[in-house]
């Protein structure tokens, strides 16, 4: 199958698309802000301005029930959601799930990790070599948030390679069977791993899910390893990405950098304009139209297969100021690197803080920081789910 392309010939989804999408993108915005596209795993249409994003979120008529891919008379007789994940549902059912672990995720008990993922980014930057290239994603970037969301969930140190490359392998440009065998497995594991946690409770998140009740509803086997399942891929994708593309911006953007070497006050913030600018989730996962919806004066037929594009919503220059600009000074909050409405980002308050974490105490006490090699040499993720580099060589001094 050709891979798609704009008016004007640029890819999509294919070749220099995935090294520097936003050229691509924006012509999208411009011309063809609704578009379908047809891809390996079948046609999807993409939503790319940000108001019509914004608006799309909180449409009822784009669900996250997959039947209405099906003819009307079959879908009774299917589940409304392949697995019980909240990310893969509408209310009632998502009202239901969110509520029973969002207690877990408030403002307030996220910030009381911040010295422990302070003390993670510590012991990290000590143990990589002063005097040698070094891949900071493999080193820095990925160890970081997974250490955090398996210690948060209670995940044992030895199982946490096996996870990352389960995760890698569900949310890369991975053949279908091999992101089936790798769901299975992660299921799997996590399956045995909430049954030790019953039978042996301690302190950590995953016990408290086996507990949590509300007004006498609780969390069944199968939606514990849904909600594990979700918790541990997108508690560590966003902010490997985040960590990674924030650190790259910023080496290729040196002033940028050293507003932010005078003014410390600024990273939070700063952490905010890397979300927008160089987003690291760059699509949603799907939706399905279940009846015809115009957006843009385009109208997606029913049946469809939705994405909302939130690196393209956030290079918007209708709603941010010369938004190919990386400012970290900008004091505009409106990105919607999180989501928007009921599927907000439930971890986005750790997420802030490890990407404030990380990236101050990387930048900070690693002053000499610099690129390893020529940006136009770096290697992408071939995913229509997360944007990043596959490797980010560096020297440290």
């Amino acid at each position: 199958m050709a891979a798609p392309t704009t008016a004007t010939g640029r890819a999509l989804f294919d070749g220099a698309y995935w090294a520097d999408p936003y050229p691509a993108l924006g012509e999208l915005r411009a011309d063809e802000p609704v578009r379908r596209l047809d891809l390996p795993d079948g046609p999807m249409w993409l939503v790319t301005r940000y108001a019509d994003v914004r608006a799309a979120f909180v449409d009822p008529r784009l669900s996250k029930d997959w039947r209405y891919t099906l003819p009307e008379e079959q879908r009774a007789a299917m589940p409304a959601a392949p697995t019980p994940m909240m990310l893969l549902m509408d209310p009632p059912d998502h009202t239901r799930l969110r509520k029973l672990v969002s207690r877990a995720f408030t403002v307030r008990r996220m910030e009381e990790l911040r010295p422990r993922v302070q003390q993670i980014a510590d012991e990290l930057l000590a143990d990589l070599p002063v005097t040698e290239t070094v891949d900071l994603m493999a080193h820095y970037a990925f160890l970081l948030p997974v250490r955090v969301i398996c210690e948060l969930l209670g995940v044992p140190e030895a199982d946490r390679d096996d996870f990352g490359r389960w995760s890698s392998t569900m949310v890369d440009e991975s053949p279908q069977e091999e992101k089936r065998a790798a769901a299975q497995r992660l299921s799997q594991y996590l399956a045995e791993l909430i049954e030790r946690k019953r039978a042996q409770p301690d302190d950590a998140l995953l016990s408290a899910l086996t507990q949590v009740a509300d007004d006498g509803d609780a969390l069944s086997r199968e939606e514990l390893v849904a909600m594990a399942m979700m918790l541990l891929i997108a508690g560590h994708e966003t902010t490997v990405n985040l960590i990674g593309n924030g650190v790259l911006a910023l080496l290729t953007h040196p002033d940028q950098r050293a507003t932010l070497a005078e003014k410390p006050e600024m990273w939070p913030t700063a952490v905010e304009e890397l979300l927008r600018w160089d987003s690291p989730v760059t699509n949603t996962p799907v939706r399905f139209a279940a009846e015809p919806v115009e957006i843009a004066g385009t109208t997606i037929p029913a049946g469809a297969v939705v994405i909302l594009g939130l690196s393209a919503a956030n290079r918007d220059s209708g709603r941010f100021a010369e938004a190919d600009e990386l400012d970290v000074t900008r004091d505009d909050r409106g990105h919607v690197a999180f989501g928007y409405g009921l599927h907000h980002c439930l971890g986005a308050p750790l997420a802030r803080i490890e990407g404030q974490v990380a990236l101050q105490t990387l930048l900070t006490l690693r002053p000499g920081l610099a690129l390893a090699v020529d940006p136009a040499e770096l290697a992408y993720r071939r995913s229509v789910l997360v944007r990043g580099v596959t490797e980010l060589p560096v020297t440290l001094s």
